[in-house]
C-alpha cells in the first residue's frame, strides 16, 4: 500500500494558509566511514552554522540535528530488535533539518544553501499536511 503524496504546488500557487505553512525535511546524505578530520570538518561546520543562523533569522528553522554513526542504529520490526542500520548502504542519513516554509521552492532554496555548506547531498521531502 502506498502513502498518498502531499498537496503539490502548481505554478507557484499553494493551498496552504500563511499560518499553516508546510514543513519540509532536509535529510543530509552522509557517506559511511569516519568523519573527516578537524582541518576539513571545522570550516564545513562554520559554514553550516551560518546557514542555520540565516534560517533562524528568516523564521523558517524548526529543528536541526546530526545523527550518530549508522552502525549504532537499532532496528525494531514488530517485536524483533536487531543491531545495525536497516540496510547496508554506502550513504545514510547523517543529519536533518526541519523547515517551516511556504512552498517547495523555498525549501529547495535552503537545501541548496545547506548542501553547498556541507558539500554533501540533501534530500528534500514534504510532511503530509496536518502532520505537524
Amino acid at each position: 500500500m502506498s502513502i498518498p503524496p502531499p498537496l503539490v504546488r502548481i505554478g507557484g500557487d499553494t493551498d496552504y494558509q500563511e499560518d499553516d505553512m508546510p514543513h519540509y525535511l532536509l535529510s543530509i546524505q552522509q557517506p559511511d566511514g569516519p568523519p573527516p578530520g578537524p582541518e576539513v570538518l571545522d570550516p564545513i561546520m562554520r559554514d553550516v552554522e551560518i546557514v542555520n543562523t540565516a534560517m533562524r533569522d528568516a523564521g523558517v528553522w524548526v529543528f536541526a540535528g546530526g545523527l550518530t554513526d549508522a552502525a549504532s542504529a537499532t532496528v525494531v520490526r514488530d517485536s524483533l530488535i536487531t543491531d545495525g542500520p536497516y540496510v547496508e548502504a554506502k550513504e545514510h542519513v547523517g543529519g536533518l533539518t526541519i523547515l517551516d516554509v511556504p512552498d517547495l521552492d523555498a525549501a529547495l532554496h535552503w537545501a541548496t544553501r545547506l548542501s553547498t555548506a556541507l558539500t554533501l547531498p540533501v534530500e528534500v521531502r514534504a510532511f503530509h499536511p496536518g502532520s505537524s
